[in-house]
């Protein structure tokens, strides 16, 4: 048996979550049931290739979903989210087969609004046993209560924070994140709002905007996902900017931290953080 101590999830357990989020401005989920490859970008199929190619000119990011346990055959589910923290969107269409896909682009294809807000649960066993373990078990949990919606995803990154997951329309990704946060995650979402509790943060933002929207929330108490927009930039300020016009000022930076697995079975690597500073409330 393998030694569960050295799963990257349990070596990475002092190293926060905040500011780890993928950056992107919207996602396009695929439905496929079986097996997925190690990786999306490499997938046997043609026109998955050419769709996440799409994906990344428009500054999307492809997963692959599925439905918890076993599913039976039928059309293939697509869903689109742009996450424009203004206005995000969660549309979805149907599609016969492959061929269907060559006539999404991401960013100007939309399907039929879909109702309240998704839970994505990374179970992308091929790139990470910590999702395999982690991220199945939490899938099939929350399943079993009914709510929220719940879908299993190809690779969302940051295997050492598993479980991890996205929620959409809104885009905030979470780690480490049990039962009862997926499902405050899930349903904050589909009510357009943020829940904060094991947040990576939102993938509209870079990783120093990310931590800085995070703590004007937790400062704040703003749960409103469309409250708050965050100002390009790497610090060592960034501006967050509240929709009634009041504006802060935040403080971060960039740490290295020791090296540690990023992945179960690599080799360590350095580990960079980000932190947030106490917002500073400018007149």
């Amino acid at each position: 048996m393998a030694d569960l101590t050295s799963r990257c999830a349990i070596l990475a357990r002092s190293e926060p979550v905040a500011g780890t989020a993928p950056v992107a401005s919207g996602w396009v989920c695929v439905e496929q049931r079986g097996a997925w490859p190690r990786s999306v970008d490499d997938h046997p199929d043609p026109k998955i290739r050419a769709l996440h190619a799409r994906a990344a000119e428009a500054g999307w990011k492809l997963l692959l979903i599925r439905r918890p346990g076993r599913t039976e055959p039928g059309p293939t589910r697509v869903l689109l989210a742009d996450t424009s923290p203004a206005a995000p969107r969660l549309t979805t269409l149907t599609i016969d087969g492959p061929d269907g896909l060559a006539a999404i682009v991401p960013g100007r294809t939309v399907g039929d609004d879909y109702p309240g807000g998704v839970l994505l649960v990374c179970t992308h066993g091929r790139r990470d046993r910590c999702c395999a373990l982690d991220g199945r078990a939490l899938a099939a949990a929350v399943r079993s209560i009914g709510e929220p919606d719940v879908w299993e995803c190809s690779h969302l990154g940051g295997h050492r924070f598993a479980p991890t997951a996205l929620v959409l329309p809104t885009g905030y990704l979470y780690g480490r994140i049990d039962v009862a946060g997926a499902v405050a995650a899930g349903k904050a979402a589909g009510l357009g709002e943020v829940e904060l509790g094991r947040c990576r943060g939102r993938s509209a933002w870079s990783p120093a905007g990310q931590v800085a929207e995070l703590a004007v929330r937790e400062l704040t108490g703003l749960r409103d996902a469309a409250a708050l927009t965050v100002a390009p930039g790497d610090g060592p300020e960034v501006l967050v900017t509240a929709g009634d016009g009041t504006r802060w000022s935040v403080p971060v930076r960039r740490t290295t931290g020791p090296a540690r697995p990023a992945s179960c079975g690599t080799d360590p690597t350095p580990v960079t953080s980000w932190h947030a500073g106490t917002p500073v409330r400018l007149h």
